[in-house]
């Protein structure tokens, strides 16, 4: 299968080229310029390297989230243009599964974390899958242990603690759970700065499982997942909810407020 890997979820643009199991290509682009001014040139480079056809391709992968809004809905409208105009499916990937996928050789818990603000991380916990003779899947292939969520630190420190597994973080939350690291209980390590990039390589390379299994979604439906409001949208029903509580104490009724809104 030939598979176009799209990432930008974070602070990080890349897009990848999966070719039978083979990362064929990859570029990436970790700067302050907006996803929007390095994505397609990228796409574009990477087709010119390679003389890649783009009405070749399979699927099309996408990293879907959680991560920064702005950069999911740039990589969302990219992933779905180019899904209506090729006509060819998007498979969804979990920016943090990608991110976990980077240390897919590793026999430790793989706990990818990403910085959420308020003192929370996106979090997900995955493991390398077995197969059913016992031996380790060659592929790489991962096991969800916990799903991806949004989760202050101090509850996943404590987590992590019950659990009582070896573990290794992944991803650009790791400063957030810093300041923790004396209460984990737990043997850790921390990823190389470089493996706690998300990449394109990863996402495409999960694509291609997801594809082959029939995990494909179509270019109208696909949407990001975002795991929680924007701040936008926080601060929109905090300053509702404040202005009814004000009008409350002033003795307007619930009802006469919402109408008067």
């Amino acid at each position: 299968m030939k598979i176009l890997g799209i990432e930008s979820a974070a602070l990080t643009a890349s897009v990848a080229l999966v070719t039978d199991g083979m990362l064929t290509a990859e570029y990436t682009v970790t700067d302050k310029k907006t996803h929007s001014q390095t994505l397609l040139p990228m796409l574009d480079e990477l087709k010119r390297s390679l003389g890649l056809e783009l009405e070749t391709l399979d699927a099309i992968a996408i990293s879907a989230g959680p991560g920064s809004f702005t950069g999911l809905r740039i990589g969302a409208a990219t992933a779905k243009g180019l899904g209506l105009v090729l006509q060819k499916p998007l498979v969804a990937v979990s920016t943090l599964e990608a991110l976990a996928y980077n240390l897919a050789g590793s026999e430790r818990l793989l706990c990818p974390v990403m910085d959420a603000r308020r003192s929370q991380v996106y979090n997900g916990l995955y493991r390398r899958k077995a197969t059913e003779d016992g031996n380790f899947s060659s592929g790489g292939s991962l096991e969800t242990v916990i799903a991806p969520r949004a989760v202050s630190a101090e509850a996943l420190v404590k987590e992590l603690n019950a659990r009582g597994e070896a573990v290794i973080f992944v991803g650009d939350g790791i400063p957030v759970l810093s300041r923790l690291a004396e209460t984990l209980t737990v043997p850790y390590s921390v990823a190389a700065p470089n493996n706690s990039r998300a990449r394109a390589a990863s996402v495409a390379a999960l694509g291609e499982i997801y594809a082959a299994a029939g995990k494909t979604v179509s270019a109208e439906a696909f949407a990001p997942e975002y795991l929680r409001k924007s701040q936008a949208e926080r601060e929109r029903e905090e300053a509702i909810q404040y202005d009814l509580e004000r009008e409350l104490a002033a003795g307007v009724s619930p009802k006469k407020a919402r109408a008067e809104r």
